[in-house]
């Protein structure tokens, strides 16, 4: 149970945006306190959803032995809907901006343009509402007969995996931070031409997953 939750959890990781978005924080004026704040909002969020989505799936039944066909059905669907949101971005095509127009960035655009505690706390937790595989992976530990110390554990293990990208750069930063800075730098140039590839092959990667896991679970 905890490996494959740890599975999906670490495929919920992948996220080239919030990576991006640390980088950012990372180069601010006050890199620091920014990005902690990043970290909390990211993490806050992530404890949250874990416990919702784990309250839901229990107070609905599917972790009762009999609900072995709904559980895998819904994971089969939580898969369809992540390749799904793969063929969307890979098809979607970045508008043409007149030169003359004012630039109007998004949400986020606007959260990192001045970076602040405040506004990094936000970014953290709106890049951090769940997705496919991070429900995916709370359902494998609301499914599982599990005591509560367990599923305790199960959800830490989850919950840390899920923030790897943003937890773990702070650290690096908080012990080496000219090397940090160097290597974030690269990444995100290399993330900035890449980072649609990388996210339509990771949502792939998590669609396919889920699709084979509901599937082989409904043949049992």
């Amino acid at each position: 149970m905890l490996l494959q939750a740890a599975g999906f959890a670490m495929l919920a990781a992948i996220s080239p945006t919030a990576l991006i978005v640390m980088a950012v924080f990372l180069g601010s004026a006050n890199p620091r306190l920014t990005a902690m704040s990043y970290v909390l909002g990211a993490i806050i969020m992530t404890v949250l959803m874990a416990f919702m989505v784990l309250v839901i799936l229990r107070t609905t039944g599917l972790n009762q032995p009999r609900q072995h066909t709904p559980r895998y059905e819904f994971r089969l669907a939580l898969g369809i809907l992540s390749l799904a949101a793969a063929a969307f971005v890979a098809r979607r095509k970045k508008p043409v901006r007149d030169p003359a127009e004012p630039r109007r960035g998004g949400l986020m655009d606007k959260l990192i343009s001045q970076p602040s505690p405040k506004t990094a706390f936000g970014a953290g937790v709106l890049l951090f509402a769940p997705g496919a595989t991070f429900i995916a992976a709370v359902q494998v530990v609301a499914t599982a007969e599990a005591g509560i110390p367990i599923t305790a554990i199960a959800l830490i293990i989850i919950v840390a995996l899920t923030c790897l990208v943003v937890w773990l750069p702070l650290l690096t930063f908080m012990v080496a931070p000219e090397a940090t800075t160097r290597v974030l730098k690269t990444i995100n140039d290399w993330l900035r031409g890449h980072g649609k590839a990388v996210a339509v092959y990771a949502l792939a990667i998590c669609g396919v997953a889920l699709v084979l896991n509901g599937a082989l679970g409904l043949t049992q």
